[in-house]
């Protein structure tokens, strides 16, 4: 019989880059939720992968993470993927697809979760928590009830990217509880527009969600454009 799997959305709160392998990959030390928002899939018997969004069916890529999430457990499933979270956005969309059928496979191997994707360790536990190295050590955290709202500007923000101008930029320090974000509105300054006029509407000063490109602030915020959202527990196992 088929099943319906959540996979909510996830919000990194903070974000620091404390250093870079010699393989290019970047250190961090970040905090991480889980929001109530985000993709649901409906997994049962059959073997092919359909991805819903906005209303209209298309096949996924061969390379899709709920695809590679299936090979890497040695599972057959027919899925559709019904997507809402913007790929682009970092909020870790295809990592939260993925995770999701981890659980639903009983793999809840970090080494198997962090070959797909620095997010989907995080994103197989959920909840509240402290993520270090390249995203493969998860440490849980009490989980602590939070409302916030979310901008998500129609871009796409490449994660390689502004890692890429992180370096060359020497590295740079966030203000805000964000090292990326000085990267991410370098390579993509049309950023800076988005979150001046949430600024305004909101009354607070937007952080930028990982390397972009959602800006969000605490509290309830409702308007045009504007996502209010709760924290969530983490999954049960």
């Amino acid at each position: 019989m088929a099943v319906t799997l959540e996979a909510p959305a996830k919000l990194t709160l903070s974000l620091e880059v404390i250093g870079v392998l010699d393989d290019g990959y970047h250190l961090i030390d970040a905090e991480m939720v889980s929001l109530d928002w985000g993709d649901h899939l409906e997994v049962g018997p059959g073997d092919d992968l359909v991805v819903v969004s906005a209303g209209v069916e298309r096949a996924a890529a061969p390379d899709d993470l709920v695809a590679r999430a299936l090979q890497a457990c040695g599972r057959h499933a027919a899925v559709r993927l019904h997507k809402v979270v913007p790929p682009g956005a970092g909020l870790g969309g295809g990592s939260s697809d993925a995770a999701a059928i981890l659980r639903w496979a009983g793999e809840l191997d970090p080494a198997v979760a962090v070959g797909l994707g620095a997010d989907v360790p995080f994103c197989v536990r959920g909840g509240r928590a402290r993520v270090t190295g390249i995203g493969e050590q998860v440490e849980p955290l009490p989980f602590l009830p939070q409302v916030l709202t979310l901008c998500t500007p129609p871009l796409h923000c490449s994660t390689p990217r502004v890692y890429r101008v992180w370096d060359e930029l020497g590295g740079p320090r966030g203000d805000h509880g964000n090292d990326l974000e000085p990267a991410a509105l370098a390579a993509y300054p049309e950023l800076a527009a988005f979150r001046d006029r949430f600024a305004e509407r909101t009354g607070r000063r937007p952080r930028l969600a990982g390397s972009g490109a959602t800006w969000f602030v605490e509290g309830e915020h409702p308007g045009p454009g504007h996502l209010v959202v709760r924290t969530l527990p983490p999954h049960e196992r």
